[in-house]
């Protein structure tokens, strides 16, 4: 169902499409973490009108054509770099790959003007502590090359999927040529579940230095009888940051043969949190309960965490409060959005989106590491200060950090 400008939505459910998801993943349950349950947003209402913007995220479920505040932030990330018809740099590496269209995406490499070590721009692990305007200018100096591809079928786009999937796996930043069809635009994106990044426009050809792959990589994508979840995991149990692994996810590395396909940065972003917090939960609920409460506070970009962890099973609720001015509240009030599971975990995509899988992730981490279950309650309040999306990143950077500090 297509929703037209001046359709009204207070009181009304906002049925949405899933057919997309089916046969994403040889897994159920991956799907429903992936996205939208079947039914779609039915069963999910609004508490009052003005907190449209908490659910929809940039999403377009009100109905304009463009959303007012993906606008203004458009118009402050001004300062991108001036692109021509070919660009040479050092991808970090990085690779996005849209989902609008969906099963024919663009992707491509993200590439900035710069012959220089890059890795640093596509590695939110160790982003904690820089401010937002240097996240912000550093992520648009990224250009982003793009080319159409069916996700079932990305040999078909020949030696632009070949060399972007050699760039994607590759061990450290890649020498890149890109030759653009018509000079990229300044038309930023910027998304809630993703990074954000710099010009945009289609690309002709692409040439890329001979780099070394990552082994672990590599033996991934060469294991057609493997399937995703596990070699998600086991990419994660060698140390494998996570980011690299979701890079890898999107652009189809791994599962098993048939069944291999791109999957949009912002669906792998969540999947990945998801399939490492599932497995990590595998193995927490096997744990003895903590013996004792513990609080842990931390905070990033004007994101504020308070992390309780309870004495018994296991069982995780992420709470958002979003300020009068922060982004996605325009209100005047306080918006509150919250979801939870139990010790049997859950089988619908979580109100909150990729944030809640996220801090779960962040949370698993840290019960693993001290050998015990809890039921954690994860509180974030998101300030005025924090007025540009820069991605889910920051929710597990922040817990994980929290939740190394003492309590």
């Amino acid at each position: 169902m297509v929703r037209r400008p001046g359709d009204r939505l207070r009181g009304r459910r906002v049925p949405v499409s899933t057919s997309w998801l089916r046969g994403l993943l040889e897994e159920p349950e991956l799907i429903s973490d992936m996205g939208l349950p079947p039914g779609g947003l039915r069963n999910i209402r609004m508490a009052y009108a003005r907190s449209l913007c908490l659910r929809c995220k940039g999403k377009g479920l009100c109905g304009r054509p463009d959303c007012p505040f993906l606008e203004a932030l458009r118009l402050f990330c001004s300062s991108m770099p001036d692109v021509g018809l070919d660009l040479e740099g050092n991808s970090p590496p990085a690779v996005f790959v849209g989902r609008m269209g969906y099963p024919y995406v663009s992707v491509g490499p993200l590439v900035p003007p710069l012959k220089a070590d890059t890795a640093f721009f596509d590695r939110p692990e160790d982003w904690h502590g820089l401010l937002l305007a240097e996240i912000i200018r550093m992520r648009t100096s990224l250009v982003r090359g793009k080319f159409v591809v069916n996700v079932r079928k990305p040999w078909k786009a020949g030696k632009l999927m070949e060399r972007t999937l050699e760039l994607a796996l590759s061990k450290g930043p890649v020498g890149s040529e890109l030759y653009f069809r018509r000079r990229p635009k300044k038309v930023l994106i910027l998304d809630e579940g993703v990074q954000p990044f710099g010009p945009t426009g289609p690309i002709r050809s692409l040439e890329v230095d001979a780099g070394r792959w990552d082994r672990r990589l590599e033996k991934v994508y060469s294991d057609t009888d493997l399937r995703a979840s596990e070699a998600v995991l086991w990419l994660y149990d060698r140390g494998v940051p996570v980011s690299e692994i979701q890079r890898a996810f999107s652009v189809g590395a791994m599962g098993l043969g048939h069944l291999r396909r791109l999957v949009p940065t912002r669906w792998s972003i969540t999947a990945v949190d998801s399939i490492i917090s599932r497995g990590l939960v595998e193995r927490i609920r096997d744990r003895p309960p903590l013996d004792r409460y513990l609080v842990f506070k931390g905070s990033l970009l004007d994101n504020h965490y308070v992390i309780i962890l309870l004495p018994g099973t296991w069982s995780f609720e992420l709470l958002e409060a979003w300020a009068p001015g922060a982004l996605w509240n325009p209100s005047a009030r306080t918006c509150v959005i919250s979801d939870w599971e139990g010790w049997r975990g859950r089988t619908t995509y979580a109100r909150p989106g990729g944030s809640y899988y996220a801090a779960r992730l962040a949370v698993c981490e840290a019960l693993d590491r001290m050998g015990r279950q809890a039921s954690a309650i994860v509180m974030r309040e998101v300030g005025p200060g924090y007025k540009f999306p820069v991605g889910v990143w920051q929710v597990r950077e922040a817990v994980r950090t929290a939740l190394r500090s003492r309590p």
